[in-house]
């Protein structure tokens, strides 16, 4: 199902951009001007190869496309190629263009890059580490926790004590905000793990997606929840501000950061040229560019692969059994 759902948005989503066309049919024209008038062809140089890294849907695609140019020009001046940069419209599309060949690598969460992993044989080469706080200490790590919070003056002093009551998740798609604390009720036993689907619904009387882990510290300070998540990914404001209203009741992790991955198809010397020249934004005087493109809190990459990297998602899917379902947005 979720194969046949992958491919349902790679045919709607992803083409390959009219710029080539026209570039393919003005060299067409130009070789055929030339036979007829009997021009002689002079030796040009090998072209460069293109390479594509799909960047998985985190803002507004204008907005990072005019991000993307100083990173393209970082990387171009590091690798043998010419690099393209693309923005699917959805998570499913980044998948699909690194299992059909329209991408050779991308920048993914952690679900997604699982996915990639299983729908398009590509692999983990890096994963990002960033800018988090676990507990009160903040950390730069490839990995972070999130915690079920609870207003100060509540009465609840942990999770079975929450049975019946108003929970605020951030998204049905978030990896902290849901796959694991619906792990971690299964694990307690206060959710089926048996079940064909397990549900936070079971436990809980009430679930709600906030849509955010403002809007469900939001929901959580007006009364309208009893329990909601706070995750060390966040900006250290927020963070702290939740921290300070609440009490913490419990906590799940360690949790994946995002991740760069190469397609299966992206050989050498040409991938290890970019996983170099990747691990160089790190760098201090390069590591404005990704926080500026991507990711607020980045740090630098390291050297990763799917077992490191994503093991412990990988456990979390299998107890929740969780299908990753997106809509248009």
């Amino acid at each position: 199902m979720a194969q046949a759902f992958l491919i349902y948005w790679n045919r709607r989503f992803l083409h390959i951009p009219a710029t080539r066309l026209i570039l393919a049919l003005a060299i067409a024209v130009t070789i055929a001007l030339a036979a007829c008038t009997g021009a002689t062809s002079t030796p040009q140089s090998t072209p460069k190869p293109k390479l594509v890294i799909a960047v998985q849907p985190t803002g507004n695609p204008q907005s990072l496309q005019a991000d993307s140019q100083e990173i393209e020009r970082f990387l171009e001046a590091r690798v043998n190629a010419d690099v393209e940069m693309i923005f699917p419209t959805l998570f499913a599309g980044v998948i699909e263009s690194l299992r059909f060949g329209f991408a050779d690598a991308a920048f993914m969460s952690a679900w997604p890059a699982a996915l990639a992993q299983e729908y398009a044989g590509a692999s983990v080469a890096l994963a990002e580490i960033r800018d988090v706080v676990i507990g009160q200490e903040k950390q730069e790590q490839p990995y972070y926790y999130s915690y079920w919070v609870v207003l100060k003056d509540s009465p609840y002093t942990s999770l079975e004590d929450l049975r019946g009551k108003k929970v605020a998740f951030s998204s049905q798609l978030s990896t902290s905000g849901y796959v694991f604390p619906l792990a971690r009720l299964i694990e307690k036993g206060l959710v089926d793990g048996s079940a064909a689907q397990p549900d936070a619904k079971s436990f809980f009387g009430e679930v709600l997606f906030a849509g955010g882990y403002a809007q469900a510290w939001e929901a959580l300070k007006k009364g309208q929840v009893d329990v909601a998540i706070i995750a060390g990914d966040v900006s250290e404001t927020l963070y702290r501000e939740v921290l300070d209203g609440t009490k913490v009741i419990d906590q799940q992790g360690p949790i994946p950061s995002h991740a760069v991955i190469f397609s299966k198809d992206l050989e050498e010397p040409l991938r290890s040229e970019l996983q170099a020249a990747f691990l160089e934004l790190g760098k201090p005087e390069n590591k404005a560019l990704m926080r500026k493109f991507i990711s607020g809190i980045f740090v630098r990459f390291e050297i990763s692969d799917n077992e490191k990297h994503l093991a412990v998602l990988t456990n979390a899917l299998n107890t929740t059994k969780l299908g990753f379902t997106e809509t248009l947005r």
